[in-house]
């Protein structure tokens, strides 16, 4: 019997504020250009999500059931960073500084009423962290994902895909890191994920600023 390779769900933005692309979109495409799912061991599902906080939960609802992800991995760009951002915490709080795609400017709002402040990402942030950092690619950990569409996407995905390994992730704009080097970040992330089964490396990685 022929195995199933377990699937990737890797996504990025539509372009917002007047952008003319979006670098977390890009980045994803770059990736999936070169997948070869026999040598990763995993296959790849790639999905343009909108930035939308009313859209974007039926959307990845509706990925998640289609496919059945083993693994979700969202990805998001954030202008003034030069390093890609793995997200540790999820925030259930929508303050938008600019309206989304949609025209929707939530404020001090609940991304889903009634749930915890806060989730952590599910899968090994720091494993996937140390892995990069081998291959001497900029990849930082970070505390906040923010509270736009990038942050209420990674809270919806742990909500809508409970049975993957869920995280965000941030990237530069393609003017502060070239798109191969992200894609090659992103790349490590996947592979850290799928290898690194249990819990999560027992390293330090807080900060006291």
């Amino acid at each position: 019997m022929t195995q199933v390779l377990p699937l990737v769900l890797l996504t990025g933005f539509e372009p917002f504020d007047g952008a003319a692309s979006n670098a977390s979109w890009d980045a994803v495409l770059r990736l999936a250009r070169d997948w070869d799912a026999d040598d990763e061991g995993a296959r790849l599902e790639v999905a343009c999500l909108p930035v939308a906080f009313g859209a974007v939960r039926k959307r990845l609802a509706a990925l998640v059931a289609e496919h059945a992800p083993a693994v979700v991995v969202a990805t998001g760009v954030a202008p003034g960073s030069s390093a890609v951002r793995i997200e540790r915490v999820a925030l259930n709080l929508a303050d938008a500084r600019i309206p989304d795609n949609d025209g929707d400017q939530p404020v001090d709002a609940e991304v889903v009423p009634g749930a915890p402040l806060a989730r952590l990402a599910t899968l090994p942030v720091k494993a996937a962290l140390a892995a990069c950092r081998d291959l001497r690619l900029p990849v930082m950990e970070s505390l906040s994902a923010g509270t736009y569409v990038c942050n209420a996407t990674f809270v919806h995905a742990l909500d809508v895909a409970p049975d993957a390994r869920v995280g965000f992730v941030h990237v530069p704009r393609e003017a502060d890191l070239d798109l191969a080097t992200t894609a090659s970040a992103l790349r490590e992330i996947v592979r850290a994920t799928l290898g690194h089964a249990g819990a999560d490396l027992h390293v330090v990685g807080g900060s006291i600023a």
